[in-house]
């Protein structure tokens, strides 16, 4: 552990492709609203009050007047400060929407089928990498301790090392690395390898993630040695050291499990109970995507409905997708295909007084998502592969009478964690999907209650607090206390209503 004295200046610098905030345009007026996502949820929480530095996108391709002071308002609330990339509409057509999310997106779920291979989506990206590379160098210090997240941003380590950013980094990839036969498919394999390997420290969701990631180095990239067992691996290529390990990223256990028992979250709770009197309810929540599985969910659900005609009129469906890239005509198409499938189920099953599903295509609110949680016996998470997927996290969290039921698909990466006492589905089996949406419904509470125990300690101990903590002591030998709460960020301690204030909970 650093002294004090040696801490006055030493910061955690997070960088990702989008700020946690991102800026709304309503007629003529800026304003600032929460993010989304996983890794928001995962972060924020850690940075708050530590005096920290985040960077990335802030959500405008056109100049904002008074951004600068918008930011510092906001850092005054969540006591730690913002960097600006600016990314202009061709960027954000080629580096996000094309080269991130046309080729690695799919790419590293296995889905390489969809990608698009453009030469000029790599240029782009590459730029942008440059651009983020400069924004960053301009506002560290040298002490500061800079981690890069996310597939967005694999070459900046590289650019910074241009720059002569001599600075500890670490990066940390929140989705899955696929296997060799599949990553060789990308015509700047080299590249990226290269790129990754300028980080101090590269870290994976999972073994599995990370295995696929040295078995790519070990055929791509000569003269490399990499030894070690355990958790971190020691990789050396030329004159370059890098350390390669599995991290499995987690929520702020605590924070949830208090605000799953605010007032504000049992009355909402109240009324869905009431809207949905003596039904069995199972929850999915997904952001619209292709590797979400919702089309698969759907139809085992309807399989379901088929096999065990006793559940009708008894079970319901709440299937919540958030919208996500409607632009693009791949997801356009997969809402067009959600929208189908439920009215075909509701048409089919809908009886007096039941509807088998409840679609909700919208964002919801902390307390809303959270009162969903409380209030469903079972949890539908059941994407066709995903690095984590933290919502199985969360509705452990939320679920404080330790009841209810986890279905989840064995591709995603929490399944490493939770697979003992959650239920392991293949999505692509929709038949056995179906069978084990039966069993939960009929599962023995004891039972119930044995399992989400178990999977609620798990979640409790492995929390997003120790996986900072670990990829920290991995990097630079400090942990989170070595990053200090600044008195002066700290707020006034809130009341319970307070959770559906989005900057002073959500972030």
């Amino acid at each position: 552990m650093i002294a004090e004295e040696q801490t006055k200046n030493h910061r955690l610098v997070i960088v990702s492709n989008r700020l946690p905030i991102v800026l709304k345009k309503q007629k003529n007026d800026w304003t600032l609203a929460q993010g989304s996502g996983g890794l928001v949820t995962a972060l924020a929480p850690v940075l708050k009050n530590r005096g920290g530095l985040w960077i990335g996108w802030p959500g405008a391709t056109e100049a904002v007047p008074g951004l600068s002071d918008m930011l510092n308002s906001v850092s005054d609330t969540l006591g730690y400060t913002f960097g600006a990339v600016n990314l202009t509409e061709a960027e954000l057509k080629k580096f996000y929407y094309g080269f991130s999310n046309e080729i690695i997106w799919p790419l590293f779920h296995d889905l390489q089928t969809r990608c698009n291979f453009d030469v000029e989506y790599w240029k782009s990206y590459l730029d942008v990498n440059s651009k983020y590379a400069n924004v960053i160098a301009n506002c560290v210090k040298p002490d500061d301790y800079i981690w890069v997240h996310d597939y967005h941003l694999m070459s900046v380590g590289k650019e910074l090392r241009k720059l002569k950013i001599n600075s500890k980094m670490g990066f940390f990839l929140h989705i899955p690395f696929p296997a060799l036969d599949i990553f060789v498919k990308l015509p700047w394999r080299f590249e990226i390898l290269k790129a990754l390997l300028e980080y101090d420290l590269i870290g994976f969701q999972t073994l599995r993630d990370r295995r696929n990631f040295v078995q790519c180095v070990r055929t791509l990239i000569k003269d490399v040695n990499i030894h070690g067992k355990g958790q971190v691996l020691n990789c050396r290529v030329n004159d370059r050291e890098s350390r390669i390990g599995a991290f499995p990223i987690s929520i702020d256990y605590n924070e949830f499990a208090r605000q799953a028992g605010a007032t504000a979250v049992s009355e909402k709770a109240w009324y869905i109970h009431e809207d949905l009197p003596r039904r069995h309810l199972i929850l999915g929540v997904d952001r619209l995507d292709y590797t979400k599985g919702i089309p698969n969910k759907l139809e085992a659900f309807r399989t379901a409905l088929i096999r065990y005609p006793e559940l009708c009129g008894k079970v319901t469906l709440i299937q919540i997708v958030v919208p996500s890239r409607e632009d693009i005509p791949e997801y356009y198409e997969l809402k067009e295909e959600i929208d189908r499938l439920v009215g075909e189920i509701n048409g089919k099953f809908t009886q007096s007084g039941w509807v088998p599903i409840h679609y909700i295509f919208r964002s919801v609110s902390r307390v809303e998502l959270l009162a969903y949680y409380r209030t469903c016996e079972t949890a539908l998470v059941t994407p066709l592969k995903d690095g984590m997927n933290l919502v199985a996290k969360e509705f452990c969290a939320a679920s404080v009478d330790e009841s209810g039921v986890l279905i989840l698909s064995e591709f995603a990466g929490v399944a490493t964690q939770l697979q003992k006492n959650a239920l392991l589905v293949n999505p692509y089996d929709i038949e056995g999907v179906a069978e084990t949406i039966y069993k939960a419904i009929t599962m023995d509470k004891g039972e119930q209650r044995t399992r989400m125990r178990k999977m609620r300690r798990s979640v409790r101990e492995n929390n997003i607090f120790r996986w900072v903590d670990s990829f920290l002591r991995t990097s630079i030998e400090q942990d989170l206390n070595s990053f200090p709460l600044v008195a002066d960020y700290i707020p006034q301690i809130k009341t319970d209503e307070d959770i559906a204030i989005p900057f002073n909970t959500l972030l």
